[in-house]
């Protein structure tokens, strides 16, 4: 998908195509990295078709819905995978019982900085879920992280525009 298809979604199907495309980037799907899909969304209310704040909340409702979706999918059937995963590769116990012993130590914070990170931004959910995280403190956290992470990128689209595209195609 080229970048002139994308800006053709955006401009055929408005915020919708905006929060479907996020959702997919948040839920770790293949398809375009937040590096480009949220300048788009930037330029593209820089340009008037989209006001900058209903942009940025369309952004992180599509976040915060994909890693709310990865938290519930490791909360219901995380440990199952999990221990499926080690019976078949127990040389990986160690490290995955740090990874969710990091997330129950450092709580809310973690998955807040987590969220800045990327690709641990999205698959932070599933341990999140799996380790029973509180979904009030986790939906708080990540929100906040999203919140962040999106600013910075759909801001960098809205206030460099053009300049923006052209480095991402």
């Amino acid at each position: 998908m080229t970048m002139d298809v994308m800006m053709d979604y955006f401009t055929r199907y408005g915020g919708i195509a905006i929060f479907v495309i996020v959702l997919l980037e948040y839920l770790n799907l293949p398809g375009f990295p937040a590096g480009v899909i949220m300048p788009l969304a930037g330029v593209w209310a820089a340009k008037g078709n989209i006001r900058f704040v209903p942009a940025l909340v369309i952004t992180v409702a599509a976040g915060l819905l994909g890693s709310l979706i990865l938290y519930y999918l490791g909360y219901k059937g995380g440990e199952l995978f999990l221990q499926r995963y080690l019976n078949k590769f127990p040389k990986q116990r160690p490290a995955i019982e740090e990874k969710l012993a990091w997330i129950r130590e450092r709580g809310c914070v973690g998955i807040f900085f987590s969220k800045l990170i990327p690709m641990v931004r999205t698959l932070i959910s599933i341990p999140a879920g799996v380790s029973k995280m509180n979904l009030v403190k986790y939906t708080v956290s990540s929100t906040l992280g999203i919140l962040v992470w999106n600013l910075f990128f759909v801001g960098a689209g809205y206030f460099m525009g053009d300049a923006v595209l052209n480095a991402i195609s």
